[in-house]
């Protein structure tokens, strides 16, 4: 097993598609790490909101909300002395741009305070990676994973989620944050990109944002 991390706590970010989860498993597989996996699946909305958002998109946010906040509370407290890092393929800060981008301004509002309540007595991640891709390549992995939910999510949405999260990085200064451009890089496939993702992620980063891509995608 690889040496460990120097962070204690690292996020997983990107869009719909970007490859958060194939990370974090492979990181598990290779580094001596803690494991956080969203479980979405479980969202009994999440099928409904696709084809209704309208309808569906505050029940969705706030059972996103409630099952993140167990997760983590139930992970980020209780800290395993064998594994000193936490890897997860979320940051809690997730739920907001998502209900931001999903609600209408009453139902965001009332979400907000809520988040807030939630959010205080969780840490900050030591280091924040964010996975980017365009929009075309993230429409290609999501059809190649096949989630019938997810195959008619249009273009538009994920580029409103790719927005949400480049407006939030660019008011965020309190935390390091790690944008990685994959391009249309498969790194689960091809080794040489993976160990320069890993090796990225291994370094430390001062606050803010740190923009990088990976040499297979100049």
């Amino acid at each position: 097993m690889a040496q460990a991390f120097p962070h204690q706590f690292i996020a997983i970010e990107g869009n719909i598609g970007a490859g958060k989860t194939t990370l974090c498993k492979m990181l598990e597989r290779d580094y001596p790490c803690r494991l956080v996996l969203e479980e979405f699946a479980d969202n009994p909305f999440l099928s409904y909101f696709y084809d209704n958002p309208e309808r569906y998109a505050f029940p969705v946010e706030l059972f996103f909300l409630t099952e993140r906040h167990k997760q983590l509370q139930e992970h980020l407290i209780q800290k395993d002395l064998f594994q000193e890092t936490v890897v997860a393929d979320y940051y809690f800060v997730k739920t907001l741009l998502f209900a931001q981008n999903n609600l209408n301004s009453e139902e965001y509002r009332l979400f907000q305070r809520l988040f807030h309540i939630l959010n205080a007595s969780f840490p900050k991640p030591d280091l924040l990676v964010y996975l980017h891709r365009p929009v075309e390549h993230l429409i290609r992995n999501i059809q190649r994973r096949g989630r019938t939910y997810e195959l008619e999510i249009p273009s538009s949405y994920l580029e409103s989620i790719q927005e949400s999260y480049q407006d939030y990085f660019r008011s965020t200064d309190d935390l390091p944050i790690l944008l990685i451009e994959l391009g249309d890089c498969d790194f689960w496939s091809h080794e040489d990109q993976y160990f320069e993702l890993t090796e990225m992620i291994r370094k430390k980063y001062s606050p803010g944002l740190h923009r990088r891509r990976l040499r297979a995608y100049l």
